[in-house]
This record gives structure tokens, C-alpha cells and sequence, in this order.
């Protein structure tokens, strides 16, 4: 029987992850725009007369041990987990991207040892290697930027060398090349835009890793300080009374879910769009 590729369209009705996914993600970023308009209370302000009240009333989420306003401080996490997590991935592939582009086109001796520095940083825990860099530069929302964007650094890097290899030896690139433009024209007209799909992808899926390293490095204490909240730090103030006031942690804990899974979701999503191997047919 003849199998007839199905239409784009329908595929796009059915891309089911990109529609979740971004609905997800959206909710997540609207809400941390609209902290200070949806916020009743400053996510700073004590209230000891109100410590520990549960859910309802005047505190939609309740408060913590000092008597904040749960909600206001999930809220104003949110603007520091995507503020972290969209800085740290910046950072992560605007030094991988050229120096696996420059590995993969170049080859040779330079393709060695960008390489071997990226396997190096790769030898290290993900985790531990950013608890590193934070040691160096001390705690606080900036260093976990700078320590979380060095740890992507290497995952954008090989998969950027990849698909250079990939599309080096294409007859437009030899075209260029042979008609005399310059290394880097070649590699910004006519090598990047035909990797930036998978790129495209890894930052996405990135994006979700850099939220959750940022809420592992609040928890542990190294990354954002107080007053300032954010939804690891949360987690950490929630440890000791998670049996008496089990709200403190299962708000924040459900944001950096929904986040990730969003930002995951929305990467695969993108993914099915974009790599053709990956189109269904109908018989």
C-alpha cells in the first residue's frame, strides 16, 4: 500500500510536546513578569505574628518561619531561576558555539585541543565543577550565572563541532572557500544557520538544566543569598519543618518542576519540528 507523508499542518496539530511545553513555559514567565502587579506582600517582609499560617486568607500559599508570604516569594523566585538559567545558558553557548564551530571547521591540531580542554571540563561532575568555580568566586545569584554557564560550556561545544563536521565538506561550504571568503564569513553565512536547529534544541534543553542547577546551588547555599528568594533556597528553609508547615516546599518545588518539564518538553517539541528524519507517514 502507498504511504503518503502526511501533511505539515497536521503535523503541527499534532506536535503535542511544543503545545504543553510552551503553554507550561508561558505560565511561568508571565507570572514571574507579573511579580510585582500579582504580589500582595514585599517577599522580603517579616511577619512573625504570622509565621507557619497555612494556605488560605491573606496568604494565598501561606508563610514561612518568619511569617513571608509564600506566594510573593515563588513569584520573585521565578524571576531569578529564568534570569539565572537564561544568563548561564547565554554564556554556555556564546563560548561553546564559536569554539566548536572553529574545532570542527578547522580541524587539525586546533580541533585537538579546544577538544581536550572541553573533555577536561567534561571529567568533572556537572554539579561539582560548578561548586568549583563558586568556591573561587564566592556565593550569590552572579556567580552561579558565571559557575552554571561554564558548566554548559563543553555540551555546546561538541555538539557544535559535530555539526560542523557534518557540513564542512558540503559543496557550498567548498564553494566558498574556493572562491576565496574568508574563514569566518564562511562559518557565519554559510556554517551557522544550517546547524542553528540542533543549537536551537540544546539551549532549550539546557535552559531547564541551568533552572535546576540554580535551585541545587540555592539549596546547598551557594547560590542566590537572602533576603533575595528563590525556589532552592526555599526548599532549604522548608527542610526542618516540612512535616509542620509541608507548603513551604511543595510550592517552590512544584514551580522548578513545572519549569523543567516545561523547558523539556518544549525542547522536543522543537525537535520533532525541526529534524526531518523524525516525519511520520500514513498509510
Amino acid at each position: 500500500m502507498r504511504t503518503v507523508p502526511e501533511r505539515p499542518a497536521r503535523r503541527r496539530r499534532r506536535n503535542l510536546p511544543l503545545i504543553v511545553g510552551c503553554a507550561l513555559t508561558g505560565v511561568i514567565v508571565l507570572l514571574s513578569i507579573l511579580a510585582p502587579a500579582l504580589a500582595r506582600y514585599d517577599p522580603a517582609a517579616f511577619d512573625l505574628a504570622g509565621r507557619l499560617a497555612p494556605p488560605g486568607g491573606a496568604h494565598r500559599l501561606g508563610t514561612d518561619r518568619l511569617g513571608r508570604d509564600v506566594f510573593s516569594r515563588v513569584l520573585y523566585g521565578g524571576r531569578v531561576a529564568l534570569a539565572v538559567g537564561a544568563v548561564a545558558v547565554l554564556i554556555g553557548a556564546g563560548a561553546g558555539i564559536p569554539i566548536g564551530l572553529a574545532a570542527g571547521y578547522k580541524g587539525g591540531r586546533l580541533d585537538a585541543s579546544l577538544m581536550r580542554v572541553m573533555d577536561g571540563l567534561l571529567a568533572f561532575p556537572a554539579l561539582l565543577l560548578a561548586i568549583m568555580v563558586i568556591a573561587a568566586l564566592g556565593p550569590g545569584h552572579i556567580q552561579a550565572m558565571l559557575a552554571i554557564g561554564v558548566v554548559l560550556i563543553p555540551a555546546f561545544a561538541r555538539l557544535a563541532r559535530a555539526q560542523a563536521l557534518v557540513v564542512r565538506n558540503q559543496e557550498y561550504v567548498l564553494a566558498a572557500g574556493a572562491m576565496g571568503a574568508h574563514d569566518l564569513g564562511i562559518v557565519r553565512r554559510h556554517m551557522l544557520p544550517n546547524v542553528a536547529g540542533p543549537l536551537l534544541i540544546q539551549m532549550t534543553v539546557t535552559f531547564s538544566g541551568a533552572v535546576l542547577a540554580e535551585a541545587s546551588l540555592s539549596y546547598l547555599g551557594l547560590g542566590t543569598q537572602p533576603p533575595t528568594p528563590s525556589w532552592g533556597g526555599m526548599l532549604q528553609e522548608a527542610r526542618d519543618v516540612l512535616f509542620v508547615a509541608p507548603w513551604m516546599a511543595i510550592w517552590p518545588g512544584l514551580a522548578i518542576a513545572t519549569a523543567v518539564l516545561g523547558l523539556n518538553l518544549t525542547g522536543d517539541g522543537i525537535r520533532d519540528r525541526l529534524d526531518p528524519r523524525l516525519t511520520r507517514n500514513t498509510t
